[in-house]
């Protein structure tokens, strides 16, 4: 069996510290086949190459792990969106510390895994779903076989096969003091197709959902061992179709479960008497991913819901008490300044929510949003995409766009824009000993107008 030294890449904060995901199931999965495995988290460790090369060199890996969760912030504003410089000189240090081969995987390596590997300077890659495919390349690497440099995982995993993660007793403390909140997965694979997202590239189209009972299972373990009374579900989309997180609430009623937790909602379909069972088992906010605010601009977006849709469901949240928050992207395909115009006014429409603004989309590959950007000519068809690039309507001057919707949002401060607000305000509130997801205490702070 083989020493396996682990790493997660990930320095992103925004909106709030997330703990390493990939990291703890891939080593679970490791350690499950035999091998001895060593978790280093960068982020909280304060980003420090010489700790980790330190315990490199004292672990003496037979192969070193590279998890990137991130390759940018996605945010077109923020000068510090760039971040794989951080990790190429992350992996210098690994190469100095020690001679082991290093293996990239993650899902940011997954969207743009021969740039990255190139890029980073890596040996190895694992595309997709890491468990098997991680574990037949260290299999392969004891055993001297030659192996591709680039592997993916053949067939999506059953839901079966989808195991607990490895939390690691010595990165959970960060966590719990920066965030307040632990991540867990209930299910993977994402069903829509909309034009932007990168998702199904990474955990596939079909949705496949773990057993409630290990679930709450691994929520006992996280307030047994490690006292954690707040997760968040990292689910791509919480309220699948098929009720799958319904299924998961009634296990967590009937196994008396105390920890609060909050996840990343569809705004479609959310009615009382579901919200109503979720909270219940211990919801308390919910984040939508509402992505645009006119309807052509989320037609465009390939969305499947209305505005009138996501006003209705996040009336629902408010009629049950539940924090809400928006994330809304302008400049996006069909956007024009009426259309602009027009998704400010929609969410005037919205109940008292957090409402998070970006301007463009980041174009990833393989995606309709890259072909249009091609068939636009915003971008050219070999148009590289490790940098981030971002598709920004060619019916909006972004500037102007910029400004209308500064000048909208300055009127709420729990309307946030640009991006790099959050980190400000939501730092202060840290400060002042808040804990959790932290932007549903905005609202509890200062509502601000409903209507101007």
């Amino acid at each position: 069996m083989s020493r396996v030294f682990f790493v997660a890449g990930n320095r992103c904060v925004d909106p709030y510290p997330v703990y390493p995901m990939g990291m703890a199931v891939v080593s679970a999965a490791l350690a499950a086949r035999g091998h001895e495995v060593r978790q280093f988290d960068l982020l909280s460790s304060g980003s420090d190459l010489a700790a980790m090369s330190a315990a490199v060199r004292t672990f003496a890996p037979d192969v070193i792990c590279y998890s990137l969760r991130n390759v940018d912030t996605e945010d077109h504003l923020n000068p510090d969106d760039w971040l794989l410089d951080g990790d190429r000189a992350a992996i210098r240090a690994l190469r100095g510390a020690c001679g082991a081969p290093i293996v990239l995987g993650g899902a940011g390596f997954s969207i743009l895994p021969e740039e990255l590997l190139e890029f980073l300077g890596a040996d190895y890659g694992v595309i997709g779903e890491g468990e098997h495919a991680a574990c037949e390349l260290v299999d392969a690497l004891a055993a001297g076989r030659p192996w591709p440099r680039l592997t993916r995982s053949r067939e999506l995993m059953p839901a079966a096969s989808i195991g607990c993660p490895r939390y690691d007793a010595s990165i959970v403390p960060y966590y719990r003091k920066t965030s307040g909140l632990i991540g867990l997965q209930t299910k993977r694979g994402c069903p829509h197709a909309c034009s932007y997202c990168s998702y199904p590239l990474i955990e596939g189209s079909r949705i496949r959902h773990r057993d409630p009972r290990e679930v709450v299972d691994d929520l006992e373990t996280l307030q047994r061992d490690f006292g954690v009374d707040n997760v968040f579900f990292t689910d791509s989309i919480f309220n699948d179709a098929a009720g799958g997180h319904l299924a998961l609430a009634e296990e967590m009623i009937r196994r008396g479960t105390t920890i609060r937790w909050a996840s990343f909602f569809r705004p479609q379909r959310l009615e009382r008497a579901q919200l109503q069972l979720l909270k219940r088992a211990g919801l308390y906010a919910l984040e939508l991913g509402t992505d645009a605010a006119d309807d052509a601009t989320l037609a465009a977006l390939g969305k499947g819901f209305t505005f009138d849709e996501v006003v209705r469901s996040a009336q629902a949240c408010a009629d049950e008490g539940l924090s809400v928050a928006h994330y809304v992207m302008f400049g996006g395909p069909d956007e024009t300044p009426e259309t602009a115009a027009r998704g400010l006014a929609n969410l005037r429409r919205l109940p008292t929510s957090v409402v998070f603004a970006f301007v463009g989309v980041r174009i990833f590959p393989a995606t309709r949003l890259r072909e249009r950007a091609v068939r636009e000519g915003i971008i050219a068809a070999g148009h590289p995409l490790l940098r981030p690039t971002y598709y920004v309507s060619p019916g909006v001057d972004q500037a102007d766009l910029e400004a209308t919707i500064a000048a909208s949002f300055r009127k709420r401060r729990h309307w946030i824009f640009p991006p790099s607000d959050a980190r400000t305000r939501l730092s202060v509130m840290h400060r002042f000993g808040f804990r959790g997801i932290l932007w549903d205490q905005l609202l509890k702070l200062d509502p601000g107008p409903k209507e101007d």
